[in-house]
């Protein structure tokens, strides 16, 4: 794995000066070496660089985070290898943080940035073909829907992000053939844009008059928070299931003035440890900073440290999933991110962020050519932007708390829901759309009857079922 004798053959890389190196004006640049670094000591440094700049921007030393950031300028590129790449991103958004700090100014260079709504939906749609994430999700839904709902002759479905048609149409598919006969299907979806709202409607119509099933679609165009319940029309008779992607971790944008905790400080590198890291085998991102002990830091176990509950950060939250529980539904279906991305501090923040992105950007880099404009567009369009929102956003403008399961089960719990475990079946269905998908670093973990969704042994996505108790 390494030596540890001394007589490294590294000792002449320049790496050995990371940590004598300080990041201050007095400094020479060393930008003429970092040029030649190896791409796996070149990924380290970024670690390195990254953490030091965010530590001078979380403690308003703006003028040594400026030097990081021309450094990393030297070494990221958003059309690299997977540790550039992620490392432009986090460095844009450091420097939008910064920026934030002048409100005049961050307005001004933001005035004129628009996102188109085709756009949006095409890499939307991009995600859904890259990752096998959703579809893993719908596999397990559809079942949890199907068993649930055994000899129910009348089923409402309120799909809280009524972007992608195949699920249901799949679930279409599914009751077609039920014996006895298919039920009467009504689905309410919910989307902000219209234009996806339709296009869901066109399309599983059209599937329902194909398999001769009874069906209505509802479309309720606006903002979840804003969910009229009137709009969504849930009648005496139907049973009703509830499916959530991807929505509820929104719900968790609140003043964090209450929640503020001293940031870590980062620890001084030691040369001669991380000498001996850079000859143990990385073959991923995800690796390489699970190597990157020099820099005095370790990802959370879980969330219970980081993001605890607190009545500050769960009003949102906690009516939002009230108001699910007063509809009675006989199942509901959560998919989350299972990352820990809410923490009170950037520095906690960031660290999480790279652990689960890098693993993210590993998994595109296992399937998808660095030159794929798709690609491209996934990781600036979609990633990028969830990325700036984690580590450059407070309050309620910070939209992406992430979570762990645990937490989102004590939530669940406590807002009155019961967990339904996922049956073998749906997981042994999952597993095997997996296997199919021609790339072998994708797992299904079972915890607490949910299932976690992870790229090597990094957990990304959780799903998990739900009843209402009363």
């Amino acid at each position: 794995m390494f030596q540890d004798d001394g007589s490294s053959s590294i000792t002449s890389s320049p790496l050995q000066f990371f940590s004598m190196m300080s990041l201050s004006p007095g400094v020479g640049s060393p930008y003429p070496w970092l040029r030649e670094l190896k791409s796996e000591e070149r990924g380290l440094y970024l670690i390195h660089l990254l953490l030091t700049c965010a530590n001078h921007v979380a403690t308003g030393s703006l003028e040594n985070a400026e030097i990081a950031l021309g450094q990393i300028s030297q070494l990221a590129s958003p059309d690299g290898d997977t540790m550039q790449r992620i490392a432009a991103y986090f460095t844009e958004a450091l420097a939008h943080r910064i920026i934030k700090a002048w409100p005049g100014l961050h307005k001004a260079l933001n005035a004129t940035r628009i996102t188109l709504v085709p756009d949006e939906i095409l890499v939307r749609k991009h995600f859904f073909e890259m990752f096998p994430f959703l579809k893993v999700a719908f596999v397990l839904a559809n079942q949890a829907i199907i068993e649930a709902m055994e000899g129910e002759k009348m089923i409402h479905i309120i799909d809280l992000n009524a972007a992608e048609p195949t699920q249901w149409i799949a679930l279409l598919q599914a009751f077609s053939a039920r014996p006895g006969g298919p039920p009467h299907l009504r689905i309410t979806g919910i989307h902000q844009q219209k234009e996806v709202v339709d296009q869901m409607a066109h399309k599983l119509i059209e599937e329902a008059e194909k398999l001769d099933i009874p069906f209505q679609f509802n479309p309720i165009v606006g903002k979840l928070e804003n969910l009229d319940l009137e709009k969504v029309r849930v009648k005496t008779g139907e049973a009703l299931a509830i499916s959530s992607v991807l929505q509820l971790h929104s719900f968790l944008a609140s003043d964090d003035e209450l929640r503020k905790r001293s940031p870590l400080i980062l620890k001084n590198s030691n040369g001669s440890h991380m000498q001996r890291v850079l000859h143990m085998n990385q073959s991923t991102l995800g690796e390489l900073l699970d190597k990157d002990t020099f820099n005095g830091y370790s990802p959370s176990p879980d969330s219970s440290s980081a993001s605890p509950l607190s009545s500050t950060a769960s009003v949102k939250i906690d009516y939002f999933l009230n108001t699910l529980w007063g509809l009675s539904p006989k199942l509901m279906v959560v998919m989350e991110q299972d990352s820990n991305h809410n923490g009170s501090t950037l520095m906690e923040r960031l660290l999480e962020a790279l652990y689960s992105y890098a693993a993210l950007f590993d998994c595109l880099e296992s399937t998808v050519s660095r030159t794929s404009m798709e690609r491209l567009k996934v990781e600036k369009m979609l990633f990028g932007e969830e990325i700036q929102n984690i580590i450059a956003c407070e309050g309620a403008e910070r939209k992406e708390r992430h979570e762990k399961l645990e937490k989102w089960m004590q939530r669940l719990d406590f807002a009155g829901f019961g967990n339904v475990s996922l049956s073998y079946c749906g997981i042994l269905q999952a597993r095997r759309l997996l296997q199919g998908y021609g790339c072998d670093g994708y797992r299904i973990k079972e915890e607490n009857g949910c299932a976690v969704i992870c790229w090597q042994d990094r957990p990304l996505f959780s799903v998990s079922a739900w009843r209402s108790k009363k």
